[in-house]
C-alpha cells in the first residue's frame, strides 16, 4: 500500500495515470525543467511513462514518488520523492519540482519537511543527498534551510538544453 502522507496544506499521495495531464503540465513547462537535467516533455504519452517510471521504482525499491496535491482541491501541483534510493546502504537522494502557478508559497517547505521525516523515521535512511544546478538558487536556498549541508561541486556534472552544467551536492544526515 501506498504511504500517502499529509501536511497543514498538503496531502503528499501516489500519482497515478489520472495525473497525466498535471504531470505533463509541470514537465513540459520550461521553466520547472531548466535546471532539471532533462528534455521537455512533449506529450501526455510521455507524462504516462513518467508515471510508470515512478511506480515501477518503487516496486524495485529504487525510488519513491509522491505527488503533491492541496487539500480540498484536485489535482496535482508537483511532485516530490527520493531516486537512487538503496535500502542497503540507507540512503537515498531527494528530488522535486513544482508548477510556478504555485512557487513562492512555501508548498515545497512543507513537502521537504515531511518527506525527510518519514525518509529518517519510516525508511530509517542515514543519508538523504541532493544535486542541484549552482544556478538553480531557490532550490539551493530551499534545501540549506531544511538544513542540508553543501559538500562540495560536482563539475560538469549535468547537461540540459545541450550545455554542460556544474551542481551542488548536498546532504542531510538525520540525527539518531
Amino acid at each position: 500500500m501506498f504511504p500517502n502522507l499529509e501536511t497543514d496544506r498538503l496531502i503528499l499521495r501516489e500519482i497515478t495515470h489520472e495525473d497525466a495531464d498535471a504531470i505533463f503540465s509541470c514537465f513540459s513547462n520550461a521553466n520547472v525543467i531548466r535546471f532539471y537535467g532533462q528534455d521537455k516533455l512533449e506529450s501526455v504519452e510521455q507524462a504516462s511513462g513518467f508515471i510508470d517510471f515512478f511506480s515501477e521504482s518503487l516496486k524495485e525499491k529504487r525510488g519513491i514518488r509522491w505527488g503533491i496535491e492541496r487539500k480540498g482541491e484536485k489535482g496535482l501541483i508537483g511532485t516530490i520523492g527520493f531516486n537512487a534510493w538503496s535500502p542497503k546502504h540507507k540512503r537515498a537522494e531527494i528530488g522535486y519540482e513544482i508548477h510556478p502557478d504555485h512557487w513562492k508559497k512555501g508548498y515545497m517547505t512543507e513537502a521537504v519537511s515531511k518527506i525527510l521525516l518519514y525518509g529518517s523515521e519510516t525508511l530509517g535512511l542515514t543519508r538523504i543527498g541532493a544535486v542541484v544546478f549552482i544556478e538553480n538558487v531557490p532550490s539551493n536556498n530551499l534545501l540549506k534551510k531544511m538544513g542540508f549541508q553543501q559538500e562540495g561541486i560536482l563539475k560538469n556534472y549535468m547537461y540540459q538544453n545541450g550545455e554542460v552544467y556544474d551542481t551542488n551536492v548536498y546532504s542531510f544526515l538525520p540525527e539518531k
